[in-house]
């Protein structure tokens, strides 16, 4: 009955926590790319989609890479509480299966 009633409350209670880690894994995206951007062009930002200045390889790639960093970032800080919380606790911490929405 324990484990029933704490695999219903874990999910609420990691809300908060999975958005936290999320936003914590949008930061180290942001980081990481401005950093990979800086080594692969040596500039500090990205193209920016209406800067006339750039053509549209540059902008895509930029867009691209920036797109990628970001997930790989945000799923690996996810994954990585998940796991945290699981080896804890013994339960995973989301109720559903499935993808983000």
């Amino acid at each position: 009955m324990a484990k029933s009633r704490k695999k219903l409350k874990l999910p609420l209670v990691y809300a908060p926590l999975g958005s936290v880690l999320s936003w914590a894994g949008g930061a180290l995206g942001a980081l990481v790319f401005r950093r990979t951007w800086r080594a692969l062009r040596g500039e500090d930002d990205a193209p920016d989609a209406l800067d006339r200045d750039r053509g549209w390889g540059e902008v895509l790639l930029g867009a691209a890479l920036q797109g990628a960093v970001f997930a790989v970032a945000r799923s690996a800080v996810d994954r990585t509480g998940a796991t945290a919380i699981q080896r804890s606790t013994g339960v995973w911490p989301t109720a559903r299966q499935g993808g983000r929405d």
